[in-house]
């Protein structure tokens, strides 16, 4: 209970910052732009055109790469769960005009389009089963996720903060494999997302790094504790019509790391970068408490990139449903 209240009295301190620092890190939603300036319009003489180009560039897409793009997709329509869960953070208010729920609200409003672009680009490109990939959304919404982060605003700054990185990471490389693939138009949305991405993931780095000033021994056991669980996808139930729970994330993850889109040694990288922004060496007057975090902290990361070095992508071949032919 008192750590609790605690860090309620440290985000009362944070959301202030957040509220100041949302033009910062978001785009204004009359100049950002929107699916309909990458996608053909049904509206234009030269549509049907647009859409056979747009098809033409999707045939030369690797079967794993579909599989990847579709899972990220997957990920992306799932906002729902997503925003609800941040809606949770305690002890950061719960009022419509509060720092957080403002946040919240405006960057939830930035990561639908994403999910809407890539969308209706599957649906365009006849490649996909949509209705199967359509059942794989509602059952992760529907199944929602377990990120072990119990509500708590460290833990949540410190998950978001890794995963919008993560994200950029995807995105980008799936947009780099379909450019050399030929899908231009593709790799042009892909590099537009990831461009958000990085946005995202700099605001809650900075969200974090504010806590880390006002409740450094908190901040570093939080995040022991985060690593300790291990920072899991959002899409880590993901499933098809008649799969179990995860089965299917199983097989995407194993695609991912085939094609070197996300690997074990991004989980790396990420997370000596994340020591590395928030100076966590440097901090001093840290309780043993946090001490023996900071020391775990950094072992860890070492222990991590010898055995991520050791890993082999894997072979395993599966079907999706999500994919014609």
């Amino acid at each position: 209970m008192f750590i609790e209240e605690e860090r309620k009295e440290v985000m009362a301190y944070v959301e202030p910052i957040i509220r100041e620092k949302i033009d910062t890190f978001l785009t204004p939603i009359d100049t950002i732009w929107q699916p309909s300036d990458l996608l053909p319009d049904t509206s234009h003489d030269t549509f049907h055109s647009d859409l056979k180009e747009l098809q033409q560039g999707a045939e030369g897409l690797p079967y794993d790469l579909l599989v990847v793009l579709i899972g990220d997709t997957i990920t992306e329509e799932a906002l729902p769960t997503y925003s609800s869960w941040l809606s949770l953070v305690r002890g950061v208010g719960s009022y419509r005009e509060g720092g957080w729920m403002k946040w919240v609200r405006h960057w939830s409003a930035e990561e639908n389009r994403h999910g809407d672009l890539l969308n209706k680009y599957l649906y365009l490109c006849g490649r996909i089963n949509t209705r199967m990939v359509e059942v794989s959304t509602q059952y992760l919404i529907a199944d929602g996720f377990d990120l072990q982060t119990d509500h708590d605003p460290y833990r949540n700054f410190i998950y978001t903060s890794f995963q919008e990185l993560a994200t950029n990471i995807s995105h980008r490389r799936v947009g780099s494999l379909a450019k050399k693939h030929g899908d231009m138009r593709l790799s042009r949305m892909c590099g537009m997302i990831a461009s958000d991405e990085t946005r995202h993931a700099k605001a809650y780095k900075y969200f974090f790094s504010k806590i880390i000033e006002v409740d450094p021994n908190g901040a570093l056991v939080a995040l022991e504790d985060m690593m300790r669980k291990k920072i899991v996808m959002p899409a880590h139930f993901l499933r098809e019509l008649g799969g179990t729970t995860g089965k299917a994330f199983e097989h995407f993850s194993a695609a991912a790391q085939r094609l070197g889109v996300y690997t074990a040694a991004d989980y790396v990288a990420i997370f000596k970068d994340l020591l590395k922004e928030w100076r966590l060496e440097s901090l001093k007057h840290l309780s043993d408490e946090a001490e023996r975090s900071r020391d775990y902290l950094f072992n860890l990361a070492d222990r991590l990139a010898k055995v991520a070095d050791r890993i082999k992508a894997p072979s395993l071949e599966y079907q999706f449903s999500w994919i014609n032919g």
